[in-house]
């Protein structure tokens, strides 16, 4: 029994009735009290909801101020053909807009059918999903319910960064902010401008924005060309871009798409027939098949050097034409949707590709150079990086023969190991580790239309290129350019400014710089021709009489004449760290001898003005970058100057004719094809670096070869046959006819003595010195042949040359 409520019953009877009246008003004011208390409670909290509404609606973003087209577009890089030979995509913005007439109803409904249903009814938000959603929220504390509609999603993607937010009351304010400016942003476009923009923003896996670029990742074709069942692969994506990827997830986005095909049936947009074709279709095999196929020109993967190259002069134009920041440009190339169209011809490019990567080209002691990275982080935070070059260190203290060249990759692995364990006994962890093998000896090759500057095909590396913008030696490696160096900074200027001829004469014998005691040697040793003409001098490539021609024409004046000629690695004047002041406009630079070196670009592009009557012409690697609307950004139209002669022009290239039939640069001649050429050959000290640069009537190319760390090389003649073999495939696949190098105007032919560089006299002949040579019209020699001369020889040698 409860006796605690039976003596309450017991009191409640002793009570009297106006006792208990008193006690029924207590508890009636009471509950009016509660209830009263309750309302207030209701009405201060309805309040407060309102306030913490109407403060998070005020914080969104204004509708007119915001942009909901789609941001961040890939780059397009085309040939000179209009083939696309790369993409370029930054983070975001592997993206190709279409317009929603280029997008198949198919495609459209597929999307709609599984995102929102009711996308063609509703103001921008779903009432129906958002009760759904919020029944959820509050019954199992699940905010990720849908309710979205693609209007919402849309804005979610373009003003908040698609959703990441970190907490629920974050996401929260998202959603009621998206909801918003949902209904704001459905009175200011129509439903198929919200769609079109939509259709273009969501993630579609595989670093693909938009159903373009998705359509064309997985199956290689425009979307107008999808198919139901190939719509509603990529429709099944955009839930869970990562799960539902139908390369690396097939089985999941199978699920998917049936789900997505079934809501189609559902909601009107196929009927059975076509529900159990596109079901049965058999699109995984499809999409495994192309993806095994997937061009990596296609992709955003390692682009090529003539590419890098290209990058480089666009970032570097974008900067100093549209006053771009270095941030504003890579973002422009990688982001900003633009056409780039370059000077590249495919055909010439594969050429060289192919022939510079046949190994059988190269010398028997081919190697390959290690370069290591290795990144070690200690307990304390600190990080530690290591090399190859710290690795040699240690490792010639235990074998002094130690290198970091080997014949095979795998006999490097058990240092790099030993290495590897010898740094983590000092304690620490590997943060990073970069292992790469690089053929040695290396080779850069240039190849341009003397014409119009354009470069047709640039290699600036052997071997597989491992990484985008790494070294590129045609472009960025500054290496000394020998005897090439001679044309340039020797006989041109002397040709064209100090009065001298091809058979002005220069006396070859032992000889020293002026004011010291440094010998200039012939590459050929102690062996001297004595009185030498100046064609000779280019043809055997003869050191003293380059020296002392130089001499005559001066530094200075050759320094200016390679400024002119584009050459900008050269040092007017350097102070050093230590004082030492370096400068080029010094005598031995006549042998090439600089204190930076040149990069094959350069230096080909110099020699191309030869090809070009004396016309510099700057390379370029594009003709014009469009922006993403189809607007000219840049057009790149070449600086031209006339900075020589073409008389000067003619005489340099028939001395260099001499050079590829009967002088240094024999083994550069084609033996496959009938064509004129003219080349100049190049070796520094040890043969560390070997060059040959050439032209025909078509075609200026430049290659250089040796080893990156400037190894000695004992083949020091592959450069010459990679670069014969290259330029008459070149001229073959092109169909080119031969045609000789065409004597201009202001040069004509006449009759010397080789002997002293004279004009001839008739006693010339039986001594077998009788030749005939090139001069400018307006610097012919005056003076006969002095050896033979006498007042009864000159006779009609002296006639003919009269006139």
């Amino acid at each position: 029994m409860n006796y605690s409520r039976k003596a309450t019953s017991t009191r409640l009877k002793l009570l009297t009735s106006s006792q208990r009246r008193i006690l029924s008003k207590i508890n009636v004011f009471s509950f009016r009290m509660l209830l009263v208390l309750f309302v207030a409670l209701v009405v201060c909290g309805t309040a407060a909801a309102f306030g913490i509404l109407k403060g998070i609606i005020d914080n969104a973003p204004s509708i007119e101020t915001i942009d909901v087209s789609p941001d961040g577009y890939s780059t397009k890089i085309y040939d000179s053909a209009g083939n696309i030979t790369q993409t370029l995509v930054g983070q975001d913005a592997n993206r190709i807009y279409v317009s929603l007439d280029q997008i198949p109803v198919s495609v459209q409904n597929a999307f709609i059918a599984i995102e929102d249903a009711r996308f063609r009814e509703h103001n921008g938000i779903d009432i129906r999903g958002i009760f759904r959603a919020g029944f959820a929220a509050i019954t199992e504390w699940d905010l990720s319910q849908g309710a979205s509609t693609i209007t919402q999603q849309l804005i979610k993607n373009t003003v908040f960064d698609g959703g990441l937010e970190s907490t629920d009351l974050a996401r929260i304010k998202r959603k009621i902010q998206e909801q918003y400016l949902a209904v704001q942003l459905e009175d200011v476009l129509d439903k198929d401008t919200i769609l079109e923009y939509y259709l273009n923003t969501i993630n579609l896996g595989q670093n693909t924005l938009g159903v373009e670029a998705a359509s064309r990742r997985y199956f290689g074709k425009h979307v107008n060309e999808l198919t139901i069942s190939e719509a509603s692969v990529i429709a099944g994506i955009t839930q869970n871009p990562s799960q539902y990827n139908p390369i690396s997830h097939p089985d999941d986005n199978r699920e998917k798409r049936a789900i997505v095909l079934e809501y189609m049936r559902e909601q009107g947009f196929i009927d059975d027939a076509i529900y159990n074709d596109a079901l049965s279709d058999d699109v995984y095999t499809r999409i495994a098949e192309y993806n095994e196929s997937y061009s990596s020109s296609d992709s955003n993967s390692v682009s090529s050097y003539f590419n890098d190259a290209l990058f480089e002069q666009a970032l570097n134009d974008l900067k100093e034409q549209l006053g771009y920041t270095e941030t504003q440009a890579y973002n422009a190339l990688y982001r900003g949707g633009l056409s780039i169209y370059s000077t590249q011809d495919s055909e010439i490019q594969k050429i060289c590709d192919k022939i510079i990567e046949e190994p059988s080209y190269y010398p028997a002691n081919t190697e390959y150079q290690l370069s290591y990275q290795l990144t070690v982080i200690d307990e304390n935070g600190k990080e530690t990086n290591y090399n190859e070059q710290t690795m040699k260190a240690y490792f010639l203290k235990k074998e002094p023969s130690f290198d970091i060249y080997f014949k095979e990759k795998k006999s490097a692995k058990p240092y790099i190991k030993k290495y590897k364990k010898h740094i983590l006994k000092q304690g620490g962890e590997v943060l990073g580790e970069n292992i790469n093998y690089i053929l040695q000896p290396q080779v850069s090759f240039v190849l341009m239309d003397q014409k119009n500057g354009q470069v047709l095909a640039l290699v600036g590396g052997r071997g597989k290129k491992t990484g985008s913008r790494t070294l590129n030696r045609a472009t960025n490696s500054l290496r000394q350019p020998g005897s090439t160096f001679k044309i340039l900074s020797t006989y041109l200027p002397a040709f064209d400014t100090a009065g001298m001829t091809l058979s002005t004469t220069q006396i070859d014998e032992k000889y020293y710089y002026p004011g010291t005691n440094k010998q200039v040697r012939n590459w050929n040793g102690e062996v001297y021709k004595g009185v030498t003409t100046l064609r000779e001098g280019i043809v055997q490539s003869m050191n003293v009489v380059t020296v002392k021609t130089l001499e005559q024409v001066t530094p200075k004046t050759a320094f200016d004449y390679l400024v002119n000629l584009g050459i900008s690695s050269i040092v007017d004047s350097r102070t050093a760290e230590d004082g030492k002041i370096y400068s080029d406009i010094q005598l031995p630079m006549a042998l090439g001898g600089l204190t930076d070196g040149v990069s094959n670009l350069e230096l080909t592009a110099a020699y191309a003005s030869i090809a070009n009557k004396g016309v510099y012409t700057e390379p370029i690697l594009y003709t014009k970058i469009l922006d993403h609307d189809g607007n000219v950004l840049l057009e790149k139209t070449p600086a031209k100057r006339q900075v020589f002669k073409d008389s000067t022009a003619f005489l340099l290239t028939s001395a260099m004719e001499d050079v590829i039939d009967r002088g240094t640069g024999t083994l550069a001649k084609f033996t496959e094809i009938d064509m004129a050429q003219a080349g100049k050959t190049g070796t520094t000290s040890s043969d560390i670096d070997l060059w040959f640069e050439g032209f025909t009537p078509y075609y200026t190319a430049g290659i250089w070869g040796g080893w990156d760390l400037n190894k000695d090389q004992d083949n020091t003649t592959y450069h010459k046959i990679l670069w014969k073999t290259i330029m008459e495939k070149v001229h073959e696949k092109k169909g080119l006819k031969n045609v000789a190098f065409k004597v201009p105007d202001s040069v004509k032919q006449t009759s010397i003595c080789s002997a002293c560089g004279k004009l001839a006299v008739d006693a010339c002949s039986p001594t077998g010195t009788l030749r005939t040579e090139y001069y400018a019209v307006d610097n012919i020699p005056k003076d006969y042949c002095s050896c033979h001369n006498t007042e009864t020889t000159k006779g009609n040698l002296q006639k003919a040359n009269m006139e």
